[in-house]
């Protein structure tokens, strides 16, 4: 028993310490927070315009219908005339035309579905990756990213954005540690300013976390529910059981 009791106190501390390297070299650009609201129904249809139109072109959202699009205020009318430019039929999938293998010889690697994208990749990398595109002429596409280093996908939204420049400068501290200082330029205008990309970001980001768990807000809603049934179900349990046993205690 005491061998298996050190075991078990030994073995968290192991995988604390495989964890150490792993996190430290994934540091590099910081995260920000993304704004986004669930429960803003004006984002979510606004998320739905900006994903059909520049990237339902090459990433498909195999488990989504649009006809689901109705939990976010859009008539099915709205969806058929103003967002199912791939299908035909309301009912089907947010498929994408372009074939796996056309996509691996395009952009070298097939472009991913977005699915459940914002669930295994986090909201704040979202929000974060789609904001953060610079012009990189030693790149394939001309273009790449902050946060993720040589990214295969070019920037989609960059008529929206305009074109950036970025420089990463080694700073270091008074204590004497070196981090980097990311400085941005901006060499073109795109047909919205700062705050107006953000904001569409925002959209973008919010629907791609609908999309991947559509019944999110009532199953809290539910769960909710259930917590305080439990609670009123343990207060009656309680009494039920005081009852039981008075006269032992």
């Amino acid at each position: 028993m005491k061998i298996l009791f050190l075991a078990l106190l030994f073995v968290p501390a192991l995988a604390t310490v495989g964890v150490l390297p792993a996190v430290a070299s994934e540091a590099g650009y910081r995260l920000d927070r993304s704004p986004h609201d669930p429960n803003d129904l004006v984002s979510l249809q606004s998320g739905a315009r900006v994903f059909v139109n520049y990237c339902l072109n090459c990433h498909g959202a195999q488990f989504m219908r649009f006809n689901r699009l109705v939990e976010i205020g859009l008539s099915e009318s709205q969806i058929r005339d103003n967002l199912m430019f791939p299908v035909e039929k309301v009912g089907e999938t947010m498929k994408v035309a372009l074939g796996t293998k056309d996509g691996k010889e395009w952009f070298g690697v097939p472009p991913p579905d977005l699915s459940v994208i914002a669930r295994s990749r986090g909201a704040d990398w979202l929000y974060t990756y789609l904001r953060t595109f610079y012009r990189d002429p030693k790149t394939v596409s001309g273009w790449n990213n902050a946060v993720f280093a040589n990214a295969a996908m070019p920037h989609a939204l960059w008529t929206l954005q305009g074109e950036r420049a970025l420089e990463v400068l080694q700073v270091k501290s008074p204590a004497g540690h070196v981090a980097a200082e990311y400085r941005w330029s901006q060499v073109s205008p795109g047909a919205l300013n700062a705050v107006q990309y953000d904001a569409a970001v925002r959209d973008l980001v919010n629907f791609l976390v609908y999309v991947g768990e559509p019944a999110g807000q009532s199953r809290k809603r539910i769960g909710v529910v259930v917590l305080f049934v439990l609670g009123v179900l343990f207060v009656f349990a309680y009494a039920l059981k005081k009852a039981y046993w008075k006269d032992i205690h």
